[in-house]
């Protein structure tokens, strides 16, 4: 699961700002660039996202990472996933305020 949420924020982000570094990828994660890399690539494996190189007068290589046809599908499956993951916290975290609700009115008597 840490895997898939880790694809999932990386692919949204990708998705969002194609032209942004592995260095920047990984800093908007809160990882180090050394994770960044290792999901990039694996999401290149998988065909789910693609890397164009270009050139431009400042920098003497940069990428843009592009999702993939399959890769929109992945992401679409993912984000679904994620949500469903969330809810499910939010729900239990509901519950629990509950119960803290009703343990504090019982020791407030």
């Amino acid at each position: 699961m840490i895997q898939e949420d880790s694809h999932y924020k990386l692919m949204r982000l990708i998705e969002q700002n194609p032209e942004l570094s592995q260095r920047e990828l990984a800093k908007a994660l809160g990882v180090s660039l050394g994770k960044a890399n290792y999901c990039v690539k694996a999401l290149i494996e998988k065909g789910w996202v693609k890397a164009n190189n270009f050139r431009s007068s400042k920098n003497k290589l940069s990428y843009a990472y592009l999702l993939t046809p399959e890769g929109i599908e992945q992401k679409a499956l993912l984000t679904r996933n994620f949500l469903q993951r969330k809810m499910q916290e939010y729900e239990a975290l509901q519950q629990e305020i509950r119960q803290l609700k009703k343990d504090m009115q019982g020791t407030a008597k």
